[in-house]
């Protein structure tokens, strides 16, 4: 029970049940509940640095943390996208493909792990993240605003998919980069 109750695993725990009332609040038409909405969402992304700096910090990595972290982001962003999809906010080819993306790599790293490989995290699938997580803020936002002290509105929806666009060509870059690097670490497995 240590394993699991400690509290950098407590904090990626409680990330995902910040999830629902992020969803319950995510209304295009309401930029306060949007507001709500996206402090939730930062709140919870801010998290996964805490949790993952505690475990660090304090000799609290463990296997079921290994295991969750990544999969709470990965549950957060694409439930986020998928309800994004469900208010007409983002089109449903661009979550499909990075849907598509991410169980494609799932299952590369899977089957490199069988192989007793290790395919090392490229640098792109980690600006993916970033790209995703900035561009979903600003599309939770969705309207335009003006910049304090300034006449320049932005349309924080236009940025928004920008950055999901961006992270959209990063997905693809890097599952080449997991693809090649599978292919490299399968080769010098065998030896070849």
């Amino acid at each position: 029970m240590q394993e699991v109750l400690n509290l950098p695993n407590i904090i990626t725990i409680g990330r995902l049940l910040l999830i629902p009332p992020v969803l319950v609040l995510v209304d295009p038409f309401d930029p306060l509940k949007s507001f709500y909405a996206l402090l939730l969402f930062a709140l919870a992304s801010f998290l996964d640095l805490i949790d993952g700096w505690l475990a660090r910090r304090s000799g609290l990595v463990t296997v079921f943390g290994k295991f969750m972290d990544p999969l709470a982001d990965k549950i957060m962003v694409m439930a986020l996208l998928v309800y994004l999809v469900h208010v007409g906010s983002v089109p449903p080819w661009v979550v499909v493909l990075l849907l598509g993306r991410d169980l494609y790599v799932s299952g590369l790293r899977s089957l490199a792990s069988a192989e007793g490989l290790v395919i090392a995290a490229g640098f792109g699938g980690k600006k993916k993240t970033v790209f995703q997580m900035v561009g979903i803020c600003a599309v939770i936002v969705h309207h335009r605003y003006r910049l304090p002290f300034t006449e320049v509105s932005i349309d924080y929806h236009v940025v928004g998919m920008a950055c999901i666009y961006m992270s959209l060509l990063m997905a693809i870059v890097s599952a080449a980069e997991y693809t090649f690097g599978f292919k490299a670490a399968l080769k010098q497995g065998r030896g070849v």
